[in-house]
């Protein structure tokens, strides 16, 4: 490497320093409150055993919930909670519908599990999760999944459309 010589610069390019973009910021700061208007205190407290996750927004057809149920959307995004603590799986459905939204999905579904690994052997996500899309302004819809799309361990979840017609 002795006899080696730089080569001359010519015709350097120099590149313009880029500015970041104020956005990821201001979405690291909105995530902090994104999961404020997400309690858990809401009239209904318990499913019956067997009892089946069913809502639908004032004001829509009770078609709606019927073909969501039947499953006559495509998913369009899907959210694993298998092993997540309340705490952790709050943040992560609040952030998932957000991104959803923000993607224009229309149908997504929520794997929250059947409960069998949890102390008590019963679904704690499943209730907090109803309580949690219920109060979400963005959720039209849900409703358990179909046997095929992961029948008591799901929730299919209608999103309002992201489209804003001009």
């Amino acid at each position: 490497m002795k006899d080696v010589q730089p080569l001359k610069a010519r015709n350097q390019y120099v590149h313009p320093s880029l500015e970041l973009s104020p956005w990821p910021r201001q979405g690291a700061a909105q995530m902090v409150t994104v999961t404020d208007d997400m309690s858990d205190f809401w009239p209904w407290d318990e499913l019956e055993q067997g009892e089946q996750l069913l809502f639908v927004k004032a004001g829509l057809r009770l078609d709606t919930l019927r073909k969501l149920k039947r499953g006559d959307w495509q998913i369009d995004a899907e959210l694993d909670l298998h092993g997540e603590n309340t705490d952790t799986a709050r943040i992560k459905v609040a952030q998932f519908l957000a991104l959803s939204v923000q993607k224009n999905c229309r149908c997504i579904r929520i794997i929250h599990g059947k409960g069998l690994s949890s102390k008590e052997g019963l679904p704690i996500l499943k209730l907090k999760l109803k309580n949690w899309l219920a109060q979400r302004d963005e959720v039209l819809a849900f409703a358990q999944a179909n046997p095929f799309q992961g029948s008591a361990g799901a929730v299919l979840v209608l999103l309002k459309s992201g489209k804003k017609d001009k």
